[in-house]
């Protein structure tokens, strides 16, 4: 590298260091653009170009900066020539340089791939967002965005360098993302010194950007808890990756090399899962208490769509039959009373009805029966219109009643002490 002896070397040096490039790419712009001048020369000179002039060459003394065109061996090098290519080799010497800054930036960004780095949004052209990185322009499309975060001017994010890709104008484009997987592991790289030293790992992932992300992590070292590890001591380290996310819920599992045992976890929150697997196609069919069906598909699926994702393999998820004891304990304690009502009621029907009656005693019988039939439809009709415990309790009371008029063969009294019991259930519930 030329040193600084003279006003030229320490302009070169300068723009050497400003571009981020060696000092001798700038002298082969200076000898490029020089050659330029020479033949826009001969051509307003109406002089001809000669044929073999891809073989000319310039030279640059890095010292005094003193452009020489020589064919062959021959110094053809014009009067004032410094000053001819200095206006005319300008553009040309930028157009050089720029292009050298470019091709070492997008060098250095070739490494970052994968890896996350900090930027501002510069400007907006439709739906695509240019990001300031510092030394680069980055893009953010539309297929890279997260469409439940708001973008503005100056706002300063972390993004994952995604890919250099060839860009519509000739060049090549830095793209940027805020949707990719990729971006929650390399955060959770940066916040995880466990995942630095590789002791644990991310082993899957899988996103719906904005909303929820699956994360299997695996250890490879005893002794170390993968999931604690990312989820760090009072949730710090899993809160900040949450906080860059804009508030996204993330859940964290041990992986599995157990198909089922690795379905029954991506399936959390839900719990006492039982799994069945169809190996040749993959399929796995997912039996879960009803208690625990909701939490298992997630609002609008999402839960077994991301577990599903997660584990590479297709999840068929059904509720399992509820035991017929706890469908018993289920049922509503009004449907209880009335029954044993029924039953008690019944009981007596059948009691009566298995008794021998005299002949002597068929008059008082028919009676009874039919005073029988009349309380008895007080009865069902005060259990109808029960809306409270106390008055369910009173309609019980009304069926014993019932048995002791049939029992006491005095159903007139008796429908009478009914009539007043009912009256007074209904005084009290208002």
């Amino acid at each position: 590298m030329a040193q600084a002896r003279t006003e030229f070397a320490a302009a070169l040096n300068q723009i050497a260091s400003e571009k981020g490039v060696d000092s001798e790419v700038v002298l082969d712009a200076i000898r490029f653009a020089a050659l330029a001048a020479y033949k826009k020369d001969l051509m307003l000179r109406n002089e001809p170009v000669p044929e073999d002039f891809e073989k000319f060459i310039s030279k640059v003394d890095p010292v005094t900066g003193e452009i020489s065109i020589y064919d062959g061996d021959k110094n053809v090098t014009p009067p004032g020539f410094a000053r001819i290519a200095a206006s005319i080799a300008k553009q040309v010497i930028m157009q050089r340089l720029n292009e050298a800054e470019r091709g070492t930036i997008l060098a250095e960004y070739e490494g970052k791939v994968g890896t996350v780095i900090s930027g501002s949004i510069q400007r907006q052209e439709g739906n695509t967002f240019f990001i300031d990185l510092g030394r680069a322009e980055g893009i953010l499309p539309p297929s890279e965005q997260v469409h439940t975060e708001g973008y503005h001017q100056n706002q300063r994010l972390k993004f994952l360098v995604k890919e250099i890709r060839e860009g519509g104008r000739g060049g090549a484009e830095i793209v940027v993302s805020r949707s990719d997987p990729n971006l929650v592991k390399a955060l959770f790289a940066l916040e995880v010194p466990e995942i630095q030293s590789g002791a644990c790992d991310i082993k899957v992932i899988a996103r719906e950007a904005g909303s929820r992300t699956k994360i299997a992590a695996f250890s490879s070292q005893d002794g170390v808890d993968p999931v604690g590890s990312l989820v760090g001591q009072k949730g710090v380290r899993v809160q900040a990756v949450i906080s860059e996310l804009g508030e996204e819920k993330i859940d964290i599992i041990s992986y599995s090399d157990d198909p089922a045992r690795f379905i029954a976890a991506a399936l959390s929150p839900a719990k006492d899962i039982q799994v069945s697997l169809n190996e040749k196609d993959k399929i796995a069919t997912v039996t879960v208490p009803q208690n625990q069906l909701s939490l298992a598909i997630g609002k609008g699926g999402q839960n077994v769509r991301l577990a599903a994702k997660l584990t590479g393999w297709k999840i068929d998820i059904e509720g399992a039959e509820e035991p017929e004891v706890a469908k018993e304990e289920a049922r509503p304690e009004s449907e209880a009373v009335k029954e044993d009502v029924a039953a008690k009621t019944g009981e007596k029907k059948e009691k009566a009805q298995s008794e021998p009656v005299p002949a002597e005693d068929a008059k008082i019988t028919e009676n009874k029966e039919q005073a029988k039939e009349a309380i008895e439809e007080e009865v069902s009709e005060a259990e109808e219109n029960a809306t409270t415990a106390k008055e369910k309790i009173a309609a019980e009371e009304a069926g014993e009643v019932l048995e002791k008029a049939v029992d006491e063969e005095n159903p007139q009294q008796e429908k009478q002490q009914l009539e007043e019991a009912i009256g007074e259930s209904g005084t009290g519930s208002q």
